[in-house]
């Protein structure tokens, strides 16, 4: 497995096992090339000796994105292999990492690190995980965390393929049964979907399962319609 992937002009991601209490679901990584030559790191996965190694053949770590309230695990690392990067979090995340020392706390507005670069938007409706979705105009792509998974085969140890068929994410894009559980205000989760609708991707980059090359847009509007 190489350490980072293309997958356009100053697009990568890092896949890599990630286990939990449910099983290895594996997890992505994306590294997106700012026009100053430094790297916006979303969802960092482990850091070891050859990741950052090719982090560092392409570029200068700079902004390190904890997107979410639940993906958070290996985002100290870096801050501590790269003391000149900024470390931004999803909101709430500071509270429950008090170990790690966050310079910002992610909203609607881009920060100026990334600013015409890359746009986001924080979801709303689903506190537990207050994700912030990204898009990448430059690649027509958008980034998720745990608002969809896109198992298109379940995974090979046996307790993570119980975990994924329990919750209905075998097979299919989009949110499984305890995601759509934790969006608790459904309008204005649905205003968030609309929002993101907006946006010209193709492209849609998972962390969890395979990473959906084209037709995102439309996969998108479908897998999030039981909102109304």
């Amino acid at each position: 497995m190489e350490p980072l992937t293309p997958l356009a002009p100053d697009l990568w991601v890092a896949t890599r096992p990630l286990p939990l209490i449910v099983g290895d679901i594996g997890t992505r990584m994306t590294v997106i090339r700012l026009p100053d030559g430094g790297l916006f790191l979303h969802s960092p996965v482990q850091l070891d000796a050859e990741t950052q190694r090719a982090l560092d053949a392409v570029g200068t770590v700079r902004c390190v994105v904890a997107p979410s309230k639940v993906h958070h695990f290996f985002v100290g690392a870096y801050g501590a292999a790269y003391p000149q990067a900024r470390l931004f979090a999803a909101p709430g995340l500071p509270e429950k990492r008090t170990d790690v020392h966050f310079h910002a706390v992610l909203d609607d507005a881009p920060a100026p690190e990334w600013r015409g670069a890359i746009e986001q938007h924080l979801f709303r409706g689903a506190p537990a995980l207050n994700e912030i979705v990204f898009f990448h105009p430059s690649s027509r792509t958008l980034l998720l965390t745990d608002l969809a998974f896109n198992m298109v085969r379940p995974p090979p140890m046996r307790r993570a393929r119980m975990f994924v068929r329990l919750v209905g994410a075998v097979g299919r894009f989009g949110p499984h049964r305890f995601v759509r559980f934790l969006m608790r205000d459904r309008a204005a989760a649905r205003e968030s979907v609309r929002q993101i609708l907006n946006w010209d991707f193709d492209r849609v980059v998972v962390t969890h399962g395979d990473v959906l090359e084209t037709g995102g847009k439309q996969q998108l509007a479908a897998a999030f319609a039981f909102l109304g």
